[in-house]
């Protein structure tokens, strides 16, 4: 979605695999797994020689399982076989999927950030013996379903005519209203106390459970957070983490040290594995580490500083890859213990199933390299990619 997801607008081309080369682009090899990455109207499926789009509009699961697009198709992502066809009439765009999978968000807009100034917001919410078109007050935009799909986490931008901030509500599919969220220790926030989100988020992750959400916000100015604004203190910190957790509805902002946020947005990143958070700042060369349950920075690794835009994923036994740009620091740990060079800039890095290759997205391709050596052992073309999403 946009808003707290903007870093994952839909821009670039659709991609198209071809057989030859292209400029000064190799042939394409055959990808061996099913990479779902994303294009300018939705997600494309790519494996072997064949790239193929899911459908116009269509968005994904975050667990990367389940697509829907169009009028309105729910798809396999794996096999992009359809699994099942609804009518819900014209001028609907399919934006959030609850990650059981078996629900979709719908709204009459596309994603923008910031959207554009409204009174009221219509949703489609589609589902097992589910068809309700709810009409909110205001400029209210789709965020994440809860963990039971009973519920919507939503983005309630202010003013609603002119939005340039907002903050993050619930949506009861019981009774159709907004309310607060719940403060880390399960306390009601005041309405007074409610954070305003004036920046943006950089990038958007689940843990591997799916019953938290990861948001990585960066420059954020004037931000309180809700502890600051019932306590009357005030935070000065220029990067956060937003933890929202879906089943028992709170949410909690893990402060960065300095100088996460100071530098270029895109050169933050967000990665989680079972046990802890990791954000890149490529500007200071800096990966800052937090228990995923303690939400506590537990240490700061240090790679070499860099300019580039910043993408991270997380391998098994703690291993980490960190891309600046074009290279890619490999750690175990928080110890470096391999750099290695992509062809072009990444454009998001995931990981195979079975860890034994890292995919990139890059200029007009996908790249793999192999995860032990750091060697690149394909490519393939991708007209216009703008980010890979999963791996399957």
């Amino acid at each position: 979605m946009t808003t707290r997801r903007s870093f994952l607008a839909l821009s670039g081309g659709v991609l198209a695999a071809v057989a030859g080369c292209r400029g000064s682009k190799p042939a394409a090899t055959p990808v061996p797994d099913v990479v779902l990455a994303r294009g300018r109207d939705g997600v494309v499926r790519l494996t072997g020689a064949e790239a193929r789009p899911l459908g116009a509009g269509s968005v994904l699961s975050r667990d990367g399982a389940i697509a829907y697009a169009g009028q309105l198709v729910r798809i396999d992502a794996a096999t992009g076989a359809p699994l099942q066809e609804q009518s819900i009439g014209g001028g609907w765009v399919p934006r959030v999927v609850a990650e059981s999978g078996d629900a979709c968000v719908l709204a009459r807009t596309r994603p923008a950030d910031p959207p554009v100034g409204r009174t009221s917001s219509p949703l489609l919410v589609i589902g097992p013996d589910r068809h309700d078109e709810l009409t909110l007050p205001g400029c209210v935009e789709p965020d994440a379903f809860t963990a039971d799909g009973q519920g919507l986490f939503v983005l309630d931008w202010l003013p609603a005519d002119n939005p340039d901030h907002y903050r993050v509500r619930l949506l009861s599919f019981t009774d159709g209203k907004m309310t607060p969220l719940f403060t880390r220790d399960k306390r009601p926030v005041p309405e007074d106390a409610e954070e305003q989100m004036r920046g943006r988020g950089r990038q958007a992750v689940y843990s591997r459970a799916r019953q938290t959400l990861y948001t990585l916000y960066t420059h954020q100015p004037e931000h309180q957070h809700t502890r600051d604004l019932l306590k009357g203190t005030r935070s000065h910190v220029h990067a956060f983490v937003h933890v929202l957790h879906l089943s028992e509805q709170w949410a909690y902002c893990l402060d960065l040290p300095d100088p996460f946020g100071q530098g270029p947005a895109e050169g933050h990143a967000l990665a989680v594995d079972g046990q802890r958070i990791a954000v890149l700042d490529t500007a200071s060369g800096s990966i800052a580490y937090a228990g995923a349950e303690s939400l506590a920075i537990e240490e700061v690794a240090r790679i070499p500083a860099g300019k580039g835009v910043a993408s991270l994923a997380s391998g098994d036994g703690g291993r980490l890859f960190a891309a600046d740009g074009a290279t890619v620091h490999v750690l175990d740990g928080s110890r470096p213990a391999a750099t290695w060079t992509l062809p072009t800039a990444a454009r998001g890095l995931q990981l195979s199933p079975d860890k034994s290759r890292l995919y990139a997205g890059g200029d007009d391709e996908v790249v793999w390299l192999d995860t032990t050596s750091g060697s690149v052992r394909g490519r393939a073309r991708a007209e216009g990619l703008v980010d890979v999403l999963s791996v399957k």
